[in-house]
Order: structure tokens, then sequence, then C-alpha cells
């Protein structure tokens, strides 16, 4: 193998992984050298380059004790991989661990992709203008092309039940919300009677990437090179991921002093996206507003669920977090779900 096992990084086994590594990725060399690119309460990304400079990723559960089926290394493996012979660019997988011996949790290799990802404004103007609403319609245009590959088709037809996206998601998240309540938010128990009541129906099911946004997307100028974390891919309601997408997607002077990707201007709006997306698959979206209804929802009820732990100290000591701003943002989600159902 040559050479010698660097400093230990939390997460990474170097000297097992090294060996795991050289021996289950074709053409690696070692040493290898690791670095952490994202880490937190979701899973761990580390890039790694081998002796001969080339660059890999290396994803693995958060530390500690953490849902096995939230973090699934496996299950994210299969997924992306099923998609690798899709039109959906994507990293292409190189391997995946499931003996906890060598790193205490599974983990999977893919390739490494160079290139920004717009997780703030800053980084957008860094972005021409013409790129910038080239990039919009191809994020439009992936999630159609997502969204119109058959689930049986490319391998994952077994993923999860297609049915009743929107009613399992409610149930779950109702119980959610009642389980983590601090206090009284009027706008949160009328937007959950709401979406009850003028839940649509689903039409077909598709696969679902559940957190799509420009801040899961490494581009290259006006089109994503790759899409990222999957996570949260299910199988369910096209539009779900349609109003979440909308919902991140901030015009200028929408919210004061906001610092999303989009806020730079530049990009497509909102209505030039729901327009394409729909010629392209064919889906009716004069309803869509519900679907951003049901995503601010769902993130107050989430954010909620946060915001309690860290209350309780179930988070432990956080000096950075900014308790009355956690609050507020839950509050804040909540009303704009109900703004959205009143106004259809």
């Amino acid at each position: 193998m040559g050479g010698s096992v660097t400093q230990q990084l939390d997460g990474i086994d170097q000297q097992r992984v090294t060996t795991w590594f050289i021996d289950n990725v074709p053409g690696a060399k070692g040493p290898l050298d690791f670095s952490l690119i994202a880490g937190g309460h979701s899973n761990l990304t580390f890039r790694v380059r081998d002796a001969a400079g080339r660059d890999y990723v290396l994803r693995r559960p958060p530390l500690g004790h953490v849902l096995e089926s939230a973090h699934d290394m496996a299950r994210e493996y299969r997924i992306v991989s099923a998609l690798a012979r899709s039109s959906v660019p994507l990293a292409n997988t190189l391997g995946l661990c499931t003996d906890t011996s060598i790193n205490d949790a599974p983990f999977y290799i893919m390739d490494y992709v160079s290139g920004p990802v717009l997780h703030e404004a800053e980084a957008s103007l860094l972005v021409s203008q013409t790129d910038r609403y080239d990039l919009g319609l191809h994020v439009i245009d992936v999630l159609a092309q997502l969204h119109q590959l058959n689930p049986d088709d490319v391998g994952l037809g077994q993923l999860g039940r297609k049915e009743a996206y929107l009613a399992r998601q409610l149930k779950r998240w109702t119980k959610q919300w009642a389980a983590t309540k601090t206090h009284e938010i009027p706008a949160m128990e009328e937007t959950t009677r709401l979406l009850e009541a003028q839940m649509p129906e689903q039409v077909g099911a598709v696969i679902v990437h559940g957190d799509y946004r420009l801040g899961n997307m490494i581009i290259d100028g006006g089109s994503i090179k790759a899409l990222l974390d999957w996570e949260l891919c299910t199988l369910g309601d096209a539009l779900a991921d349609v109003g979440y997408l909308l919902n991140s997607w901030i015009m200028p002077g929408e919210e004061d002093e906001d610092t999303t990707a989009t806020s730079v201007g530049g990009f497509p709006e909102r209505q030039t996206l729901i327009e394409r997306y729909s010629k392209a698959t064919g889906r009716d979206l004069s309803g869509i507003n519900y679907y951003r209804a049901f995503s601010h929802w769902r993130l107050a009820a989430i954010g909620q669920g946060v915001y309690k732990r860290y209350l309780t100290g179930a988070m432990g000591e956080n000096p950075d977090i900014d308790l009355d701003a956690y609050k507020e943002s839950v509050f804040t989600r909540a009303q704009a779900a109900l703004a959205l159902l009143v106004a259809s």
C-alpha cells in the first residue's frame, strides 16, 4: 500500500478504511488523505484524495446514536446507483461497505464532482446573470426528468409505499407536532385542519427527492453537474418536490434581508418554473399552493422538534443557537403555510 496513515479524523478509522478502500475501489492508490466536507446532524461527507491525486467522496451516518432507518447508507447507495443509468446528473458510486467493524458504521464511496454549491446569495453573485437563468431552467428540467422515471423500470419500485403520500406525511408530522409543542401557534393548528380537509388526490407515484433545492446541487455555470443528498428520497407525490423547491425559490424583495441563493435576482420566476414543469410532465399545477403550504407546515413541525430539543438541553450546550429566532421561524413557517391555503 505504501505510505503512512495521517492524524485521526472523527468519523474515519483511517487505517481500516484505507485498507478497505484499496481492496475495493478499483484504481485507488494509498496512502489516502481524508478531510470533512460537510457534517452536523445529517450524514457526514468526506473528501478522500489518493496517492495518485484522484479525489473521491465518502458518505457515512452522523456520529453518536442515530436511527439507522434515517441514515441508511445501503439505501442511499442503492438509489444513487440505480439513477446513474438515467438522465439525472449524479456522482458515480464506486463501492459500499456494510461491515461496521471497518469504520463503526456503514459507508459508501462515489466520485468527487468539483464545482460550487449555491448555499446562499453570496455564492450566486459569482454566477453570471445568463447562467443564473439557464440554471433555473435546468433545475426544473432535471426535476421533471426525475419524476418521469418509472420507479419499477430503474429498480426502485420497492423503495417505499407508493400510495397515500400526503396522508402518511400529515399523520407523521401531526404526531410530531403534538409531541414537541411548547406553546400555542393557532396558525399551525388551522393549517393542519385545512391540509387534511383540502388534501388532493395523488396522481401516480414517482421518485421524490425530498430535499430538492440549489443547496443540494453542484453546478457548472448554467447547469447541474450533480444532484446530492438522497437520504430523504422515497416514492410518492411528485408535487411535494415542486412545492418544496418553489418555497426555496425566493425572489428579490420578497423577504427582508433574505440571503437565499435566488434572492440576488437573475433566476427565472416561479411561474416560469411551474409552466415549464407542467409542459414537460403534463401535470396540473393549478393546486400547487397546497403543496407549498404542506412544505412550510412540515418544516415548521420539524423546526419545532429541534427547538424543543435545544430548549430542554437534549442537544447539549450550544451558545451559537438563538432560541428566540428559532421559535420565531416556526411561527413564520406556520403563518406562510396558512396564507397559501387561504389564498388558494
